[in-house]
């Protein structure tokens, strides 16, 4: 259970990673070469498996609720990032949402590794990994 824990942790912080490099990803289409974006669009497929790793590694170790909801929810501001590009030549005033949706993400996913720290720091006390004094000696 705790190695599955840990997995969590270890991914949310990949994911968080993640999108931070998406964000570069965009940069360089937009101010290196368009064709950067492809880079963009593929590791932005790539990055959507995360979400759905972070669900099954958050219900096999009995995260908590609050992981699992993280999880869903940022699988499906992944879909909506795929629809909000499909908008562009049709409603390119809602498409303009792909950048803030995809900030959201990454809000979102902050919280989910954030909290997910906070629950091993609660799970793995520091004073469990540190030796206790054997008796009498307390003090000298």
């Amino acid at each position: 259970m705790r190695l599955i824990r840990r997995a969590h942790l270890f991914v949310a912080w990949v994911f968080v990673a993640g999108v931070i490099l998406q964000v570069f990803l965009a940069g360089l289409g937009v101010f290196d070469s368009p064709a950067r974006f492809v880079d963009h669009v593929t590791w932005g497929y790539t990055l959507e498996i995360l979400p759905l790793l972070l669900l099954a590694l958050a219900a096999l170790g009995r995260i908590g609720r609050r992981q699992v909801i993280f999880a869903v929810v940022l699988f499906g501001m992944f879909i909506l990032q795929s629809i909000l590009v499909a908008l562009r030549a049709d409603l390119p005033v809602v498409a303009a949402l792909h950048p803030v949706n995809g900030f959201g993400i990454l809000l979102l996913g902050i919280f989910a590794a954030r909290e997910a720290w906070i629950a091993r720091a609660v799970d793995e006390p520091a004073s469990a990994a540190m030796p206790t004094a054997a008796p009498g000696t307390a003090g000298r």
